[in-house]
């Protein structure tokens, strides 16, 4: 069987471009008037403040809102996460009075110096990702949202959170643990299990505070939890689903584009097209390449095991959603419309998406039924209409409004729901329906009103946090250090030998010390850090890179290499000779992805 071939290397760059501008199907949907857009566009943005407002008036300022008992609740941190986790959305619909006076507020009372035990994962990119994109919103006269008396408060926040959630890296393989606490750093009983997910979700966040810093180790750690993951990827390129952090040893070895994998692939592509750092584009293309043809049953996507590839369930989960979206920027679109087609069946089947849809009986998952007012089909139909100018992207925009103002909307915001089959609320509203699940609805709608917002008549490109916070491609942010250079490789470029940037260098005196009870330490340069458990060099300087290094494979460019995982007694026999035919396989797959870029390929063994 042939492997599936996506075409990326060439088109990525070209397709972001291209649907940024607005240059393809600039006519208007079919069918849909300009009055009709604005229409859906105002409910929407009057479902944002119905859910906000009622917030404000009955949670703030508590974590998130119980929207029947109009109470607060405190889930995360107990730092007001719904209002942080709004801010760019504020900005978005124009609002700069509720954004300037949110600003000065988080700005006043905000604090992390507290005795709390919180997910890194949630915390990087609700919190951590919102404060940065109000940051870079509330510091630019370009974005027209400018507060005068602003002084990088935001900023300030942001890096003093991320220093505290630094002891969570300190494992010997580089892949942090989940949670942390901020005041004494990892609990010693803290579980060494982590999702992919929560371990390869950090890039983004961590990225930019490095280069607004101007001090590497937020994105060194980041990027060496990514390598720590692929170097433990099977023969197959594939991944599992959890991790011991300590060990390396997969604890579940279900490989599939859903739950607690998902957003590993998705800032994989998105950290090479803010960074533009070819080592994430190329650890994406084995990766993409891979899960096209071992999870891809078209339309759908399974589970299988992350070594021989074998079905282990067949299974939608909502968080799937989000993939047609990333194809999208991948330039993958006719499998991302025939998925997207696929996903929203299920929506039209129950008025909303459950937790799980079994693909054998047709039939809601048990125990999976719930629709926590996810935002991952509306993000993907969003993409699509940006792409396409299809009008059935509007028709399904309207369906979903539809279904969360009869189905979800409440006394003081909007409800999860408990079953999709019986339309049952829960009191409960997630910040990310704030976020991002209006976020996306609302752009849709205004995008086909004639755009009048931030992110397509702004001043710069944007790239979508997991969250849905707005990361801006500035110069400072994504042509932060460009030059060429692979460490460890010799360049036959005259330039190899040129100066790191200033803010890479790092003096005796400026070594950081330690906080929170962590045993990171700087070490001399910028290349490296020390823990307890030794001394971690990273292979590369992530940037654009320029120039030629032949002879080279991706491997020896980066520095990665294929950690095996020991044989274990229920793989052996025709399990084994499944992973050993599977193997050879990938091998055709990493040639031909090879042949798309004109580099060659190998797994280093």
């Amino acid at each position: 069987m042939e492997p599936a071939k996506p075409r990326i290397a060439f088109l990525i760059i070209s397709i972001v471009v291209i649907i940024s501008d607005g240059l393809i199907f600039r006519g208007l949907a079919e069918g849909v008037t300009f009055e009709e857009a604005k229409q859906l566009r105002d409910e929407v943005s009057g479902m944002f403040y119905h859910a906000f407002d009622g917030y404000m008036d009955h949670a703030f300022p508590r974590d998130e809102l119980k929207p029947l008992s109009c109470e607060g609740e405190d889930t995360l941190g107990g730092y007001a996460l719904t209002l942080i986790d709004s801010l760019d959305t504020l900005a978005l619909l124009g609002d700069k009075d509720r954004f300037t006076s949110s600003v000065e507020w988080i700005s006043k009372n905000l604090r992390f110096d507290i005795n709390k035990t919180v997910s890194l994962f949630e915390t990087t990119i609700r919190i951590v990702g919102g404060l940065l994109s109000a940051h870079l919103i509330a510091s630019d006269y370009a974005t027209g949202m400018r507060i005068p008396s602003y002084d990088d408060e935001l900023l300030h926040l942001a890096e003093d959170l991320a220093r505290r959630l630094l002891p969570a890296f300190d494992t010997p393989t580089g892949i942090p643990f989940g949670s942390v606490n901020l005041l004494h750093g990892v609990d010693e009983n803290e579980s060494k299990i982590t999702s992919t997910a929560g371990g390869g979700t950090l890039t983004l966040e961590f990225g930019v505070l490095s280069r607004l810093t101007n001090d590497p180790i937020f994105e060194e750690v980041t990027k060496n939890a990514v390598r720590g993951i692929w170097a433990r990827r099977s023969r197959i390129n594939l991944v599992g689903a959890h991790i011991d952090v300590f060990t390396g040893e997969w604890t579940q070895k279900d490989a599939g584009i859903g739950t607690s994998i998902d957003s590993f692939y998705e800032y994989l592509l998105k950290a090479y097209l803010l960074f533009g750092d070819e080592e994430y584009l190329y650890i994406f293309q084995e990766a993409y390449g891979a899960a096209m043809h071992y999870l891809f049953h078209d339309p759908w996507y399974v589970e299988v095991n992350m070594n021989s590839a074998a079905l282990v369930w067949p299974l939608f989960n909502s968080l799937q959603a989000f993939w047609p979206g990333l194809q999208v920027l991948a330039g993958d679109i006719d499998p991302a419309i025939r998925t997207h087609t696929a996903f929203f069946s299920v929506w039209k089947r129950y008025g909303f998406t459950p937790e799980g849809f079994n693909l054998a009986s047709f039939s809601v998952q048990h125990g999976q039924k719930s629709y926590p007012l996810r935002p991952e089909l509306i993000e993907s139909t969003y993409w699509l209409y940006k792409a396409t100018r299809d009008p059935r992207y509007l028709d399904v925009g309207r369906d979903i409004v539809t279904s969360l103002q009869y189905g979800a909307r409440c006394t003081c915001g909007y409800c999860h729901i408990s079953d999709v089959e019986f339309h049952k609320q829960e009191d409960h509203m997630e910040s990310f329906f704030l976020a991002e699940t209006v976020k996306y609805l609302w752009l849709l709608f205004d995008l086909a009103a004639g755009p009048d917002n931030l992110v397509e008549n702004g001043p710069y490109k944007y790239i979508f946090s997991t969250e849905g916070h707005l990361l801006p491609m500035t110069p400072k942010i994504s042509l932060a250090h460009e030059h060429c250079l692979y460490l460890g490789a010799y360049c036959k470029a005259n330039n190899f030998g040129q100066e790191y940037p200033r803010s890479y260098i790092l003096k005796d005196d400026m070594q950081m010390q330690a906080t929170n009870n962590s045993r990171f330490q700087r070490s001399l340069g910028s290349s490296s850090y020390v823990t307890q458990y030794g001394l971690y060099k990273t292979t590369s300087i992530s940037g654009i890179i320029k120039g030629l290094c032949p002879g080279l494979t991706h491997e020896q460019k980066y520095g990665l290499s294929y950690v095996p995982s020991p044989p274990t007694v229920h793989e052996d026999g025709p399990t084994a000779q499944r992973e050993n035919d599977a193997g050879q396989t990938q091998s055709m797959v990493m040639l031909h992805v090879s042949n798309e870029v004109n580099e060659e390929s190998t797994l280093t063994n």
